[in-house]
């Protein structure tokens, strides 16, 4: 596309010009503003201004939310340097990359994503609509010193608004281009006195973007309900009572994958037979109390979450029957279903002294129960449609079962944690945190014996097997900070990030490595990864410019790498035993004049798989990993009349060369894609014209081992109105 390398070129350039002049942002115009454009997060578990917190954290509060229109993940992950998200098959498969700290399917997170003050049980909660919200953190590098499991490429800290002392709302309603429409809105106020409520609400249904050829109609069709409640009672002013409740209800289609060898290759259209389904139910309730005295302040959080989704829809080779290699080989055709049932509950216990003394600290303890179930299977496609089938094989005459896999796990974790700030002088203190996990699983074959998938001459496994593993980890973090002037912080220091193993199925080791399939076990360890980073922040006494930048290494052991072993129909997860990753981000902001923002960032990562049971693959990239990102903004805001604001912001992110597997068998060109947002606002309501990819780039998601690929979302544009009340 002769029109999107052209302008990604002349904008490489422009970048390269203004990063020489102010270099890059560290966060897109952010979080709670407390005095002029100073912000407030709570990245290190207290609240602080961004330019002084020593991490490197990209933030955004509910303007800039507006703004940008961030209405996904992926909207604010685009924003952010050295972060990636890669969706692929499914509402559930979105795997965040930060810092070269990849993911994968069945894997637990590479990030912690905690929404107010809850961390979400499973990653397949993650990709759902931001409903009300009012601040994001990304936080870069290990925070399980700070934030525990999961927390090993860095942490995501979501805040949704709270409710509020007088009776308000806000009502959004919009459409776009895949003809589809949605509605947003939120009421807030009293109940009595000290008693506040706070609901909010989206409904999203879209035909979609990507068209199957073969059925005529769009792949990608969309329906998602989203519902929150929040109950916010203070009986004193030292006692807070939280209650909160969500429902995310979401139904769209998988697996309409292609069959490549080049992951750059776009020509071939979706032509899957079966339409399929993909439901997910996401539900989720919490309740916060908090006491804070003289002494300092005690908070009990517990939580409970429970995550069911099903998947049905073709199977390899994803193309009508006639033409499937299973059709021509064996004179039948496959399609597939997958079900995960997820239920957990959490406890935190937390004491945070008072926040005025110059040591500073945090203390605690934390639980986690988890029991979760899949099934997958394949079942042979009588072109009748493809059904879903749950925790037992499929008794369908219209949908035969041809192979099935269930497992079921009950896992228990806890942690004990401490923090500690000391103030040493006005111009210098440390940080450290200190966190101990320990994360008991076990693991039951629930596969029905006519199911098992044993290979002759291979270990056997059995219906009933109950396989057992504990992981834990110390997690430290030490940071030491000093500003030489108040325009100037400066930071260093090593963290350490943990997440836990797991279990592929029995005798799945023998057979990879019967099929020279290195690097894969009935076990996938768990993953350690050691951080020294440095950096810098600045800005202007009048605020005007704000540069920061920071550099790190990394050294990972064991990061998951995903394989599909067709010789026994299974998806298994494998360890590279260890991955060096070094890189940088420059972040910048620019007010060159009233109500314009200039914003750019540059993130860069390196890796290089450094032992792997196949030498051949010593020296590689390794997996799913970005080798830059590169973000420019322009956001516009200005008064046209007394009552009437004109707003215009550009959005525009390149994504460097992408490796997918350890064999580095491809890898993706760079993508370049621009938004662009052009509205006008009164005192209580907006119309805004959007558009997301408008230059329509096309390219693929993912390269998943055997050459499956995902195809990407296409243009998106469309029209929305807002009234606050």
């Amino acid at each position: 596309m002769k029109t999107i390398g052209t302008l990604s070129r002349l904008l490489a350039g422009s970048a390269l010009i203004f990063s020489a002049a102010t270099a890059a942002q560290e966060a897109a115009p952010a979080a709670e503003a407390v005095s002029g454009d100073e912000i407030l997060v709570t990245a290190l578990r207290r609240s602080e201004s961004l330019q002084n917190v020593p991490a490197s954290v990209t933030a955004f509060n509910a303007q800039a939310i507006q703004s940008a229109g961030i209405e996904r993940p992926e909207d604010f992950i685009g924003l952010t340097s050295n972060v990636n998200l890669v969706q692929t098959q499914n509402a559930g498969s979105s795997f965040v990359i930060i810092r070269g700290i990849t993911q994968a399917r069945n894997s637990e997170p590479s990030v912690a994503v905690v929404v107010d003050g809850v961390q979400q049980v499973n990653a397949a909660q993650f990709n759902q609509e931001l409903v009300d919200i009012d601040q994001i953190e990304v936080l870069k590098g290990p925070q399980g010193g700070l934030y525990g499991r999961n927390a090993i490429g860095g942490a995501i800290l979501i805040r949704t608004k709270a409710p509020t002392d007088e009776l308000q709302g806000k009502v959004t309603g919009g459409v776009d281009n895949g003809f589809g429409y949605y509605v947003r809105g939120n009421l807030s106020g009293p109940l009595a006195e000290n008693l506040k409520f706070r609901v909010s609400g989206a409904w999203y249904d879209t035909e979609g973007f990507i068209p199957n050829t073969f059925l005529g109609e769009d792949a990608d069709p969309l329906r998602e309900f989203n519902i929150r409640g929040n109950l916010l009672w203070m009986p004193t002013p030292e006692l807070t009572v939280d209650l909160r409740g969500s429902v995310g209800l979401l139904r769209t289609q998988a697996f309409y994958y292609n069959i490549v060898n080049d992951v750059n290759d776009v020509s071939l259209p979706v032509r899957v037979n079966n339409a399929g389904q993909n439901d997910r139910d996401l539900y989720n309730v919490a309740l916060r109390v908090s006491y804070e005295g003289d002494a300092g302040t005690i908070t009990s959080t517990t939580s409970f979450d429970k995550v069911t989704e099903i998947l049905t829809g073709d199977a390899f080779n994803f193309l009508p029957i006639p033409d499937s290699l299973f059709f021509q080989f064996f004179g039948f055709d496959l399609n597939q279903s997958q079900y995960l049932d997820v239920k957990a509950w959490s406890q935190e216990v937390r004491y945070e002294s008072p926040s005025d003394k110059p040591l500073q600290v945090i203390a605690g303890a934390y639980a986690i129960g988890t029991k979760r179930y899949i099934s997958t299977g394949n079942m042979i496609d009588l072109g009748r449609g493809v059904f879903p089938v749950f925790r037992s094989p499929s008794t369908n005459p219209d949908n035969p079962q041809f192979s099935f896999l269930a497992d079921d796990q009950d896992n228990f974790a806890w942690a004990v944690f401490g923090n500690a700030v000391w103030k040493i002088t006005d111009t210098l203190r440390v940080d450290a945190s200190l966190r101990y996990d320990r994360d008991r699983r076990k693991n039951t074959t629930l596969t029905p014996t006519a199911y098992l998938p044993n290979v002759p001459g291979f270990p056997i496994g059995a219906t009933g097997d109950v396989r057992r593993r504990t992981f834990d980890a110390w997690q430290p973090k030490a940071t030491l900070t000093w500003k030489p002037i108040d325009e100037i912080t400066l930071f260093g220091g090593y963290s350490k990030g943990f997440r836990s193993g797991g279990f592929n199925q029995t005798g799945v080791g023998a057979v990879a490595s019967a099929n020279g399939i290195p690097g894969v076990n009935d076990l996938f360890e768990a993953e350690v990864a050691e951080t020294f980073e440095i950096g810098i922040k600045t800005q202007t006494s009048d605020r005007l410019l704000t540069v920061n930048a920071s550099a790190f290494t990394t050294k990972s052991e064991n990061s998951y790498f995903f394989v599909f072993l067709a010789a026994n129909s299974t998806q298994n997860l494998g360890n590279v035993p260890e991955t060096r990753i070094k890189g940088f981000e420059v972040d910048a902001t620019l007010k060159p004049l009233p109500g314009l923002d200039l914003i750019a960032g540059f993130g860069y990562t390196d890796s290089e798989i450094k032992r792997f049971p196949n030498p051949a693959f010593i020296g590689n990239e390794a997996p799913l990993i970005s080798r830059y990102t590169l973000n420019l903004t322009a956001n516009y805001k200005t008064a046209i009349t007394d009552t009437l604001d004109l707003t215009a912001r550009v959005d525009y992110r390149r994504t460097g060369r992408t490796w997918f597997d350890v064999e580095n068998s491809t890898s993706r060109d760079p993508v370049d894609i621009v938004d662009a947002r052009l509205g006008i606002a009164g005192e209580r309501w907006s119309l805004t014209a959007f558009g997301s990819n408008v230059f329509n780039e096309l390219y693929n998601a993912e390269f998943s081992p055997g050459g499956f690929v995902f195809k990407a979302r296409p243009r998106r544009y469309g029209l929305e109105a807002s009234f606050n009340f």
